[in-house]
């Protein structure tokens, strides 16, 4: 049994740099909704911390169900 290390060390680094791009974008969703909270208590509207976090859990969404795409249609 060969193993093929360049196939894996690619799917590593395809692995972790999504992972790192997905945590990125909830993590500013999530900074989104805590900038409109803070809006809201001083007053605002807080609707560009609204539209960050919406943009950013729904761009979450499509990579998350992207990824299961692909592991299904296989």
């Amino acid at each position: 049994m060969n193993v093929n290390w360049a196939a894996l060390g690619e799917v590593f680094i395809v692995g972790l740099v999504s992972v790192a791009a997905l945590v990125a974008l909830f993590a500013t969703g999530i900074r989104g909704v805590s900038q409109r909270v803070a809006a809201r208590a001083q007053g605002g509207t807080g609707a560009g911390g609204l539209a960050l976090a919406v943009v950013c859990f729904a761009a979450c969404c499509v990579l998350v169900l992207y990824g299961l795409f692909l592991i299904i249609s296989r």
